[in-house]
């Protein structure tokens, strides 16, 4: 894969104004890699749902056919609210191994995902998309110069998302709000942000999700709707589950979004399920017939109530 000439480079298109099925005020996009499709199984999906907005994964870009994924993403009609990033060397088998090979954490591979990094955004600011997002691993730990060396490597990811004019989005679940916003006000950087998965903070048993977003709300740029179930055993994976049938709590969850003052994009992400279609369908009717309330309080965002 090419990178643009700097001439062929556009400036952010923000997907607040996309056509298509919304949430109360928030555009609704689907997450590409749930439809496990390509480009124009995307297209075709997304306009039988109403749906003009996709969170594109980014991998197939770096891999074989590459060029040619790209060229059949730039013929399609949808805005892109975020472009998202994955590393080869990532194990999801169980919490342990991705402990210990998420993200941007693993030193044997820091100059592979630093240079994949770099290729994203390039491949960002040549769709005019504002957002990468990414896991960028494990960011608590006892280790004082392992906790040096990650925070040292954000910062430089961060710093080229800035000359790139992109923000750099950090995906939740792999720690709790209070480490993840500890970081963000340590590094203090204004090119990082969250992609806040409420779902995850669940499936690594990392706390209410709802509790989370006051804590995480003003660098909150771009939120994926999925749903899950925590466990009950420490260290092992929670349970993805449909829309509205696990803990994160629908209404509840989208009241908070509104108390904090989010304005992006609602983006539908389904990982798991037999009938993911199906799954995504009746989240986006669902997430259309929700009717924002003015003036929530506190007690009215504890009610527990699902969509």
């Amino acid at each position: 894969m090419s990178a643009p000439k700097r001439s062929d480079r556009q400036q952010p298109r923000p997907s607040a104004n996309a056509a298509g099925a919304r949430c109360g005020k928030w555009p609704l996009a689907l997450c590409s890699w749930s439809l496990q499709t390509d480009p124009e199984g995307v297209t075709r999906i997304a306009s039988e749902l109403g749906i003009g907005c996709v969170n594109l994964a980014l991998k197939p870009a770096f891999q074989e056919n590459g060029d040619a994924y790209l060229a059949s993403v730039r013929r399609q009609p949808w805005a892109i609210s975020a472009m998202t990033i994955g590393f080869s060397h990532e194990d999801y088998s169980s919490l342990e191994s991705i402990r210990a090979t998420g993200g941007i954490v693993p030193d044997a591979h820091w100059p592979q995902n630093r240079e994949t990094v770099l290729r994203a955004l390039a491949v960002a600011v040549d769709f005019g998309v504002p957002y990468l997002t990414l896991h960028a691993g494990f960011i608590g730990g006892p280790d004082r110069e392992e906790a040096l060396r990650f925070r040292r490597r954000l910062a430089d990811l961060a710093d080229a998302a800035a000359e790139h004019g992109r923000s750099l989005l950090l995906e939740t679940g792999q720690e709790t709000a209070a480490e993840l916003r500890d970081l963000l006000v340590q590094l203090n950087h204004p090119a990082l942000g969250v992609n806040f998965d409420p779902a995850n903070m669940l499936l690594y048993g990392k706390g209410d999700p709802v509790e989370a977003l006051p804590l995480l709300g003003r660098w909150i740029r771009h939120v994926h709707v999925k749903d899950a179930q925590a466990s009950a055993v420490p260290g092992v994976w929670g349970t993805e589950v449909p829309w509205g049938q696990g803990q994160v709590g629908g209404a509840r969850f989208l009241h908070a979004l509104k108390h904090i003052g989010y304005d992006g994009t609602l983006a539908i992400e389904r990982e798991t399920g037999r009938d993911r279609f199906g799954d995504i369908r009746r989240t986006v009717a669902a997430l259309a017939s929700y009717a924002p309330k003015e003036g929530v309080t506190e007690s009215e965002m504890d009610c527990g109530s699902k969509l």
